[in-house]
């Protein structure tokens, strides 16, 4: 009995160890990987989308985030745009800034591990970008909140000035620009982030009279054709400086996504992102200092303030400048069945979707604020997204700006394993993902982007073509091999 055991164990390791089928090279070409960027903003401000509350338990956040990850690779996301710095502290070990009470309870605490490290790990495991999101300038979101001792606040309140419920660092301070800064070139040095993202708070919001006056002025004493010189100035050297540290690193940026009032014709806006904000996100975007720009348009496609208006309007800027930056508009997907939006159906997002792929001659692309409203799965929209829009995994886009030179060709090996097929390459060196693509009969389907040197395949199909992408998008001749 127990020799019969010991023969039917054998022949079942035998087994899984023969190759799911004989592969051999071949001329054969699958069709172009698609290209989309797909992302999703993760915010712990307010612990809006993760952790769900501070000071859990490290296992516990870890778990969240793991779900969240799980989540945006099962959707087809490609990119989550991670928050490092909601209010001058930190959600990774820095040597600036405290760590970020938002996750451990407490500023300064340690939550006893990195989040951002721990973020980067469990996303490139999924073929996911992680893009660093920072606030340059907002040091407090309400100024009653209790703050530690190594915190902007207390160690250069001559910096911080008083705006609403704000404490904020003065963007016309060297101090306050050089800080910011360090924090981003620090994060870009010793971390494996795949870009770097600031969002739309240069100065803050005043609240504004029915003619559009500022309620509040920000009390630097500066007009504000001065103020958007300094923050002009800062995104400039901002993007360089990143760029001599990373040249690979997506830098992105989300302005408010009406540049000014009445532009494009027929928009109506009572904030003035260019006046009141003092960000002339135009001029950056014409100007090539960043490398995406996801305006934030939260407007529904038939309003005052069309969504595809907007976006015809942003992707001309960029089309009319030698850069020519790819425009992915911010998505307001957490408005649907919302008291914010009301009656806002999952097919306005559907219709964005679809929008943000045609409209302009631009690279495809869009980003969710926020992922919490997918793993809500609001109206639906997540199910509906996931069989239709993203039934295909997308790689982002390139930028050829950087570089066009692509990796070499990976090679590969195959073998068996419970009836699938477990492919196996060796790095490439250049190269930072890989694409894999399957055909069965005639259909060819794009399968899978990984950070990985393996993976694995549903059965033994007729044909496997597998690329290799470098860390600015550009990608190899596929290698292909066909069953025989």
């Amino acid at each position: 009995m127990l020799t019969h055991l010991i023969t039917f164990l054998i022949s079942l390791l035998t087994i899984s160890l023969l190759p799911a089928a004989t592969y051999v090279p071949s001329n054969e070409r699958p069709p172009a990987f698609p290209r989309e960027f797909r992302g999703a903003w993760v915010a712990c401000v307010y612990n809006i989308d993760w952790p769900s509350k501070p000071g859990l338990p490290a296992s516990t956040q870890k778990a969240e985030l793991v779900r969240l990850i799980n989540k945006a690779a099962e959707y087809k996301l490609n990119a989550i745009i991670f928050q490092v710095r909601p209010n001058a502290d930190a959600a990774y070990y820095s040597k600036y800034e405290p760590f970020s009470h938002w996750i451990s309870g407490t500023m300064g605490k340690s939550s006893g591990y990195d989040p951002l490290a721990f973020c980067i790990q469990e996303a490139h495991k999924k073929g996911i970008e992680v893009h660093a999101w920072f606030n340059p300038f907002r040091a407090l979101p309400n100024a009653s909140m209790p703050t530690s001792s190594n915190h902007v606040t207390r160690t250069n309140p001559r910096e911080i000035k008083n705006f609403r419920s704000y404490k904020w660092m003065d963007p016309s301070s060297s101090f306050a620009r050089k800080r910011a800064l360090n924090v981003m070139l620090d994060v870009a040095r010793r971390y494996d982030i795949d870009g770097i993202h600031i969002d739309d708070y240069f100065y803050p919001y005043p609240e504004v009279h029915k003619n559009g006056r500022p309620k509040q002025i920000f009390p630097d004493g500066k007009n504000p054709a001065s103020r958007r010189y300094y923050v002009d100035a800062f995104v400039k050297d901002m993007y360089a400086s990143i760029k001599k540290v990373k040249p690979y690193l997506r830098v992105g940026i989300s302005p408010f996504g009406i540049w000014k009032p009445g532009v494009p014709a027929g928009t109506t806006a009572l904030v003035s992102a260019y006046d009141h904000l003092s960000a002339d996100s135009r001029k950056w975007l014409i100007n090539g200092w960043c490398d995406y720009l996801s305006p934030q348009l939260y407007w529904r496609i038939n309003s005052e303030q069309s969504f595809t208006r907007l976006l015809s309007w942003w992707r001309q800027q960029s089309g009319s400048s030698k850069f020519k930056r790819p425009v992915w508009p911010g998505l307001a997907t957490d408005r649907v069945m919302s008291t914010t939006d009301p009656g806002r159906p999952a097919s306005e997002i559907l219709n964005q979707v679809t929008a943000s792929r045609t409209i302009g001659r631009n690279w495809a692309g869009h980003v969710h604020w926020s992922m919490k409203s997918l793993l809500q799965n609001r109206g639906g929209v997540s199910t509906s997204l996931k069989g239709g829009a993203y039934i295909a995994p997308a790689l982002a886009p390139p930028m050829s700006w950087i570089t066009s030179s692509a990796p070499a060709a990976p090679r590969a090996t195959f073998s068996a394993q419970s009836g699938n097929t477990v492919i196996n390459w060796p790095r490439v060196p250049s190269a930072s993902k890989y694409t894999v693509q399957i055909r069965q009969g005639s259909q060819w389907n794009s399968i899978v982007v990984t950070y990985g040197n393996a993976t694995i395949i549903k059965g033994a199909p007729d044909a496997i073509a597998i690329s290799a992408v470098n860390r600015v998008g550009i990608i190899s001749a596929p290698t292909v091999y066909t069953r025989r």
